[in-house]
């Protein structure tokens, strides 16, 4: 997660009546294209780690179809303007889809993570993966 980033989802007017309810909801799903990914890679270093891993154990953008996805914090509504905070989303991304997030659905808070269990980060990084070129 992106901790306080700011940020908002404009959407065509087509899909205005599509947001009714979601207001009611404290966090949605955002899947969206990553444009900007680089090709395929079988084997990947994942953010917050320094060993390669098979790239369906991480978040890497270098997929075989680059979609994302991110849970935000939703901050409101108004018209077609989706006001979201905890932004991990590059200005400019094709949104694909918007779902709502539901605890009783998407926590599973003892579930196993893998190496990230091992590798849990003790504070946040950057990397230049979403660089753009000079």
């Amino acid at each position: 997660m992106a901790g306080d980033a700011k940020g908002w989802i404009d959407l065509a007017p087509a899909y205005i009546p599509a947001l009714q309810d979601l207001q009611e909801f404290e966090r949605i799903w955002i899947l969206y294209c990553l444009d900007r990914a680089t090709d395929f890679k079988p084997l990947v270093t994942p953010y917050l780690d320094t060993c390669e891993r098979g790239l369906f154990a991480t978040r890497s953008p270098a997929r075989p179809n680059p979609i994302g996805m991110s849970v935000l914090r939703l901050l409101g509504i108004d018209g077609g303007r989706i006001d979201l905070i905890g932004m991990d989303i590059l200005d400019g991304t094709p949104l694909l889809d918007i779902k709502p997030y539901v605890p009783d659905f998407d926590a599973f808070t003892s579930s196993q993570a893998g190496w990230f269990d091992r590798v849990r980060a003790r504070e946040t990084r950057a990397d230049s993966r979403f660089d753009r070129a000079k």
